[in-house]
């Protein structure tokens, strides 16, 4: 019996294993727990594994291909087609395997432990800044219950707290405290912020992908950053409109009997991705001027 392919549904504790021999015939069904995995895979002879492409799918893809396998991701939407009647781990492992020996099937780029740290830094620092949205919000929200407001903008928050402690402001002094108490997680997250974003720029300038990428209008470190980790392998994409499709940028298609049919875009893709193009284009837009190509002052800047 030779195992050529194998489909591997992950869960927290739990892993469902679907093997398949040269007639396509189901030759492996078994359930392992997570610390067999590397055991378990170790004795198999060197074979094709496809996952699907979600939360430590890359960390073990890296553990087994330094155990000799074949590793492949597969997107969720490419894998949910295959899903036979019901919802169980045998079914999906089974759909995982249907998925991946298919001819024209697309696949994920296995990302590296480093990749993925860096990732994480974007990731945190994106969680800070909602964080940080959210206190300056409840600033706001509980500072206008006592008849005070300020102009839009995160600078304009320190002169709402100075005017909210005044004497002659008529806040309680429990409400005070409560604003001082929000004030100081405000300070200290912007205080972590700010060290992320020095570690976030060593990082663009260490790779020459996003300074290259930094060097187009409306794309700042945090872009070009950005889109050089998750575009590991841009050569995948055979055009610009397949990327521009990826990222979820052309219109839904709903055609039929040679009647085409576009809708509104699709935004299937990457959000942080699309969002950060859609930042820059408005920013480069908001600079332009009458009978100039690009803004040249604004290189660099924008998204970031």
């Amino acid at each position: 019996m030779r195992i050529i392919r194998i489909g591997l549904d992950t869960a927290k504790h739990v892993f469902q294993v679907h093997g398949v021999d040269e007639n396509e015939q189901p030759v492996l069904r078994r359930q392992i727990r997570r610390s067999e995995m590397e055991k378990f895979f170790g004795k198999l002879a060197p074979t094709r594994i496809g996952l699907e492409a979600c939360g430590a799918s890359h960390h073990w893809a890296r553990v087994l291909r330094g155990l000799g396998h074949e590793v492949v991701l597969l997107p969720p939407q490419y894998i949910k087609p295959y899903v036979k009647r019901g919802k169980n781990d045998a079914i999906d492992a089974a759909a995982i395997g249907e998925a991946m020996s298919r001819p024209g099937m697309r696949f994920v780029p296995v990302k590296s432990a480093e990749q993925q740290g860096a990732l994480m830094l974007l990731k945190v620092r994106d969680l800070l800044v909602k964080q940080r949205t959210m206190l300056i919000n409840a600033i706001r929200g509980h500072a206008a219950e006592f008849g005070l407001s300020a102009a839009k903008g995160p600078v304009k928050v320190a002169e709402l707290l100075q005017r909210a402690h005044a004497e002659t402001s008529g806040v309680p002094g429990l409400a005070r405290d409560m604003l001082s108490l929000l004030s100081g997680q405000l300070d200290a997250l912007d205080m972590k912020l700010k060290a992320l974003e020095i570690r976030l720029m060593a990082l663009h300038k260490q790779d020459p992908v996003s300074q290259c990428l930094a060097s187009q209008p409306g794309i700042g470190p945090i872009g070009a950053v950005s889109f050089a980790l998750k575009v590991s392998d841009p050569q995948g994409f055979r055009s610009g409109r397949h990327f521009a499709a990826w990222l979820g940028l052309t219109p839904r298609e709903n055609s039929t009997g040679g009647r085409h049919r576009s809708g509104r875009i699709s935004r299937q893709g990457d959000q942080t991705l699309r969002r950060l193009l859609v930042l820059g284009a408005t920013a480069v837009i908001r600079f332009a001027k009458a009978g100039q190509a690009s803004p040249p002052a604004f290189a660099g800047a924008g998204s970031g």
